[in-house]
């Protein structure tokens, strides 16, 4: 998913207090005269990042014909990986390395973006309701120049008392990802059936985030609605999870060690410097101006996609800067 919004974004670990937030989401439209509108909880002034997960998109319930679903031209990426998970709908998924696959529920599609990537994101046309969230995990300065790669997994259930997950990165409840990161990460779908509580066992030395889907939820005594994310900071072995009422209630847990390293984000692209964030969409806007020159292609070409990229916006007015 693009990231619609041209602000700097100076990304830094929080505190480590133990102690839990509940961060509210502010709504974004995504563009398009039937503007499509996503609820973003990472980035925040408050809480910039959760382990080095650095951005959390949720959308949806949607109906398909009102806002006329998700078509995001191809754009690039690099310094992060997206983390793509559905509850309802399809989205096909194109890179420029060749990769064509779909995002369905329950099943994970995860692209390192790396050195630089560019891919192209639609709903597909027997979607009626599109529901799901687009992650964003900031990768370390040692291989934020990676080569670009494209994984695909699809979970198997883990039946806990009054609980199902469903992990698709890192380890919980005995249930291991085979999914590459190259920071210690968590990502599973939980969901509580009603009047649950659950205590999971966490790895203390990450913070964590639980994303609310369907709600509301308690995280460690504290009331979450729908949509709002709470961050537990390090410390506590475990997330007391609780669901107040009388339907299932849903959420994604996130979790990862406290990243340590400042992150500069602006537009798709996720940096240290400004020089080098400008360096990067004066590569795709070359790119995009000469698709036949010869030379390094940083971003490349999607194949399979009808339609033109999407050219990046105006760099800020005044000099981008990490913080600290």
């Amino acid at each position: 998913m693009s990231n619609t919004t041209t602000d700097e974004v100076r990304c830094v670990p929080g505190p480590v207090a133990g102690g839990v937030t509940v961060l509210s989401a502010r709504e974004v439209p995504l563009g398009g005269p039937r503007a499509m509108t996503v609820r973003r909880t990472l980035p925040q002034h408050v809480k910039s990042l959760i382990g080095a997960w650095c951005f959390a998109d949720h959308y949806g319930p949607d109906d398909v014909a009102e806002t006329g679903g998700m078509r995001v031209p191809p754009h690039p990426h690099t310094g992060l990986q997206t983390v793509s998970w559905l509850f309802t709908g399809e989205i096909e998924h194109r890179d420029s390395l060749g990769s064509h696959a779909f995002v369905r529920p329950g099943e994970l599609n995860l692209m390192t973006a790396g050195h630089g990537i560019a891919h192209s994101e639609v709903s597909t046309a027997g979607t009626s309701i599109l529901h799901g969230v687009q992650l964003w995990v900031a990768l370390p300065d040692a291989a934020r120049d990676c080569p670009p790669a494209f994984e695909h997994y699809v979970p198997e259930p883990v039946e806990l008392d009054g609980a199902t997950l469903r992990v698709f990165l890192g380890e919980l409840a005995g249930a291991s990802s085979p999914v590459r990161t190259f920071t210690p990460l968590l990502g599973a779908e939980v969901v509580l059936a009603p009047g649950a509580r659950v205590s999971v066992p966490v790895d203390p030395a990450f913070e964590h985030g639980v994303l609310v889907d369907a709600g509301p939820m308690t995280v460690a005594g504290h009331r979450v609605e729908r949509s709002e994310l709470a961050a537990q900071e390090c410390g506590p072995g475990e997330l007391v999870l609780g669901n107040p009422t009388a339907r299932p209630a849903r959420a994604l847990i996130l979790g990862g060690v406290p990243f340590g390293e400042q992150v500069l984000m602006w537009w798709n692209f996720v940096g240290r410097t400004h020089e080098e964030v400008a360096g990067f969409r004066e590569q795709w806007q070359r790119e995009l101006a000469e698709p036949e020159a010869d030379g390094e292609r940083r971003f490349g070409v999607v194949p399979g996609y009808e339609g033109a990229a999407l050219p990046a916006p105006p760099l800020p007015a005044v000099r981008m800067r990490p913080r600290g």
